[in-house]
C-alpha cells in the first residue's frame, strides 16, 4: 500500500463537513465587517505626514480628552471587578425570589440605547435628580464631571464582569473550599487563597473588556459629561465627533485620533489576555 492510500486511509472524516464553505464566510464577514473598515482608518490617518499626525494627536484637548478617558475607564473597570464579582456569586450562589428577572437585567447595558442611558442617568445625577441631591449632601456634584462620567462607565460595563465570572462560579468545584474549611481556613481566607485566584483570569477579562469598552464610549457619556474642555470632562470619541462635524470637516484627524484610540485598546486588551493565559496556565 503506498504513502497516499495509507494517508486517505488514516484521515478520519469529518463530523461536520463544509469546512471550506464555512470558513470562506467567515473571513468575508470579518473583512466586510471589522478588516476593511480598519483598513479605511488606516488609510485616512496614514494620508497625513508624520509631523501632521502627531501635530493632531498632541494637542492640548486631545491629550486631555485621553487622559480622562483613560483613567474615568481604568476606575470604572475596577469598581466593576468588585460589584461584578459581588453580583456574579449573589446570583450563582443563593436562590431567592426574582433572581431571574435580576439575571435578566444584568443585560439591559448591552440592549438599552446607551444614548437613552446617557439621558436618564445625566437627569438622575443632575442636581435636581434623586441621586444629585443625595450626593450634593456630601458636597459631591453628580452630572457634568468626571463623577457623573465615572458612573456611567460603570453602567455599561458590568455586565462585562457578571458574564466573565458566572459560568467560572457555577462550574468551580466546592470540594476545594470544604477541603479549605475542614483544615480550619477562616472563609475571608479560604475567599482569598483558595477562590479568587480561581477567578482571577476571568476577572482579569471582564476587566479588559469593560475598560476597552470604557475608553471608547460615546452615547452613554456624551449627556452626563458636559463635554467640557476646561472641566477636563472631555472624552476622545466626542473629540472626533467634533472633528467630523466642524464646518470644515477634517476626516484625517479624525482617523488620527481614533487610530491611536484603536491602538490603546488593542494594546490593552492583548496585555491582559497575556497575564490572563499565564495566570491559567499557573492556576492548571
Amino acid at each position: 500500500m503506498n504513502e497516499a492510500a495509507m494517508g486517505k486511509k488514516r484521515r478520519r472524516p469529518r463530523v461536520i463537513p463544509g469546512f471550506g464553505l464555512t470558513m470562506g464566510v467567515t473571513v468575508s464577514m470579518l473583512s466586510i465587517l471589522i478588516l476593511i473598515p480598519l483598513c479605511s482608518i488606516l488609510g485616512k490617518a496614514f494620508a497625513l505626514t508624520p509631523a501632521e499626525f502627531f501635530a493632531v494627536i498632541t494637542k492640548a484637548n486631545v491629550l486631555k480628552a485621553f487622559g480622562t478617558s483613560l483613567l474615568c475607564s481604568f476606575i470604572a473597570a475596577a469598581v466593576n471587578v468588585v460589584f461584578g464579582l459581588i453580583l456574579a456569586w449573589v446570583l450563582v450562589c443563593y436562590s431567592f425570589p426574582g433572581k431571574r428577572i435580576l439575571d435578566g437585567l444584568i443585560e439591559l447595558p448591552f440592549a438599552m440605547p446607551t444614548a437613552v442611558a446617557g439621558i436618564t442617568l445625566s437627569r438622575m445625577y443632575s442636581d435636581q435628580g434623586i441621586m444629585g441631591k443625595f450626593l450634593l449632601n456630601f458636597g459631591i456634584q453628580g452630572s457634568y464631571t468626571r463623577v457623573g462620567l465615572t458612573i456611567a462607565l460603570v453602567f455599561v460595563g458590568i455586565p462585562f464582569v457578571v458574564r466573565a465570572v458566572q459560568p467560572v462560579l457555577e462550574g468551580l468545584d466546592g470540594q476545594y473550599e470544604e477541603a479549605a474549611e475542614m483544615l480550619g481556613a477562616s472563609r475571608v481566607r479560604t475567599f482569598f487563597r483558595v477562590i479568587l485566584p480561581e477567578l482571577a483570569p476571568s476577572l482579569l477579562a471582564g476587566f479588559g473588556l469593560a475598560l476597552a469598552r470604557g475608553i471608547g464610549e460615546y452615547g452613554s457619556v456624551i449627556y452626563i459629561s458636559g463635554n467640557s474642555e476646561k472641566n477636563g470632562t472631555q472624552v476622545v470619541s466626542y473629540v472626533i465627533m467634533q472633528k467630523l462635524n466642524a464646518g470644515n470637516v477634517d476626516y484625517e484627524g479624525a482617523a488620527a485620533i481614533a487610530l491611536v484610540l484603536l491602538v490603546i485598546s488593542f494594546a490593552l486588551l492583548f496585555i491582559i489576555n497575556l497575564i490572563q493565559n499565564r495566570a491559567a496556565r499557573r492556576l492548571g
